[in-house]
């Protein structure tokens, strides 16, 4: 059966009620002058007549990326304020599967659709027209449109990112706001000056390009001391954003200096007049993502910079001089020569190591210091963790070994922590930290001899409800030891008996 609609018969004197519509449309700064709005009106509207649809209402989100809908105010009050609240209307109309969005999943496209269909509204795209009554292919080629209208966004990323490469390759600005103490110079097809940009203001003609010159006298000159203080006369950067502050000069966010704003600074490129490019990722609307150096384009001597290259490559020094001193692997390496020549391990002992991190420094890092020393043996704490899991399955019947932690009989969870003896003076101490994370039921501490050995001492089983953030020291004479400990495992045996007969 063929019904008026499919047919273009336009509504008459006397035939059938005309079938009322919303109609939507969407145009983004990258698509051509046919997808422009004015003109899905035309094509839309001629649609409507011929098929005998009145238009009661137009939504349009002009220069707004399809990738998504969050960010499309028009879509969203048709979604939230017609398609979901009115029943005056039948259909919504709109040109092409491209203008409803250009979804990276595919999904999202037809969910819309979905979410629609669920209020008695039916999206038509008009380039397509109506479905007939069951046809099998329309959905088919309803998502091969989508398909191809996802995979256009990605081919057209793909082209712009290679084209801001190039740009860049050529040592030239392929966008983004400029440094602070810079700014854009903007150059004719010839590459001679033309005149600086200012905040929000693009090149008009393609062939044009843009460069970086130095900017306001004022942010260089800040530049510039930054540079001197920190590289000739060795203050930190929590000294120089102190007295920037002092002097009431603004960062460049317009608030007071911080040392992560003057680190920023003395590791800005651009100051040297390299042009960099691809440092984050950001594409089809995905989370930024921040790309390792070996993805960085980089174009040295691209413009004339404000810092001259000696004292910025001085200033890396120093910046990587500090990154090595603070790198953990390092500062374990200081702990295990300390406890090598003492045999003992105190706070005090690593001011005997010169420019070493200060104690306040490492227990920051590691999470305290006894933490720091018990992962100088991290390879052989792994070691006795798996005998342990191995000693465990001995006396439970069910053992599942869940991420970094035990299941024993589908009952109790069990996060086994191994722990070193700590030399202190003349005694020794072993230190273990409650496992915070809700899902664990005990944390089984696990003492051990002197780790050459790695003998198996007893346990102390600490349960849920001990403090969490605190790390409790065991010793031979301590009453805590005798509280939690255990000679043996036959405990988790009771314990699990006990639970069962709950």
């Amino acid at each position: 059966m063929t019904h008026w609609w499919e047919v273009g018969i336009p509504d008459t004197e006397g035939g059938p009620a005309r079938v009322r519509a919303v109609a939507y449309y969407r145009h983004s700064a990258q698509d051509r002058q046919e997808n422009s709005i004015p003109i899905q009106k035309d094509q839309v509207r001629e649609w409507a007549d011929k098929n005998g649809v009145e238009i009661i209402e137009e939504f349009a989100d002009a220069g707004i990326s399809g990738l998504t809908a969050e960010d499309r105010p028009a879509f969203t009050e048709m979604m939230d304020e017609w398609v979901k609240e009115r029943n005056d209307f039948d259909y919504v109309l709109c040109l092409d599967v491209s203008r409803w969005g250009r979804f990276q999943d595919i999904d999202l496209s037809a969910q819309y659709s979905a979410e629609c269909k669920k209020h008695k509204k039916q999206v038509i795209y008009t380039t397509i027209g109506k479905p007939k009554e069951d046809d099998p292919l329309y959905p088919v080629y309803v998502q091969f449109e989508r398909f191809r209208a996802a995979q256009y966004s990605k081919e057209l990323s793909d082209k712009v990112w290679r084209g801001c490469v190039k740009i860049a390759e050529q040592g030239y600005r392929a966008g983004g706001v400029p440094p602070y103490g810079l700014k854009r110079l903007l150059l004719d097809e010839k590459r001679e000056p033309l005149h600086t940009l200012l905040p929000g203001q693009r090149k008009g003609i393609q062939n044009q390009r843009v460069t970086l010159v130095g900017g306001d006298a004022t942010e260089v000159a800040v530049i510039q001391r930054i540079f001197h203080e920190f590289v000739e006369l060795g203050h930190s950067e929590y000294r120089i954003a102190e007295r920037l502050n002092s002097e009431g000069i603004a960062s460049p966010g317009g608030r007071c200096w911080g040392a992560g704003s003057v680190l920023g600074r003395l590791r800005t490129e651009a100051y040297i007049g390299t042009i960099l490019y691809n440092r984050t990722s950001e594409k089809l609307k995905t989370p930024r993502r921040v790309n390792p150096p070996e993805e960085w384009v980089r174009t040295p001597e691209a413009f004339e910079g404000i810092i001259s290259i000696e004292q910025f490559l001085r200033a890396q020094e120093i910046l990587d001089q500090r990154r090595r001193k603070y790198d953990p692997q390092q500062m374990l390496g200081q702990l295990d020569t300390l406890y090598k020549q003492y045999g003992m391990f105190r706070a005090s002992l690593l001011r005997l190591l010169g420019d070493a991190p200060s104690p306040g420094t490492f227990a920051k890092r590691f999470e305290g210091l006894d933490a720091a020393f018990q992962q100088m043996f991290n390879e052989e704490r792994d070691r006795v963790r798996e005998e342990v899991h191995q000693r465990i399955s001995q006396k439970v019947p069910e053992v599942l070994n869940h991420a970094d932690f035990l299941v024993l009989d589908k009952k109790l969870t069990l996060s086994v922590q191994p722990a070193m003896p700590i030399p202190y003076g003349y005694s020794a101490y072993w230190p273990v930290r409650r496992d915070a994370r809700r899902v664990i039921d005990i944390t089984l501490g696990v003492l051990l001899s002197d780790p050459k050995d790695l003998d198996i001492l007893g346990y102390v089983a600490l349960p849920r409800w001990t403090a969490k953030n605190k790390t409790f020291r065991f010793s031979s004479t301590s009453s805590l030891t005798e509280m939690f400990g255990r000679s043996d495992l036959d405990f988790l045996q009771r314990l699990l008996q006990h639970n069962g007969g709950d």
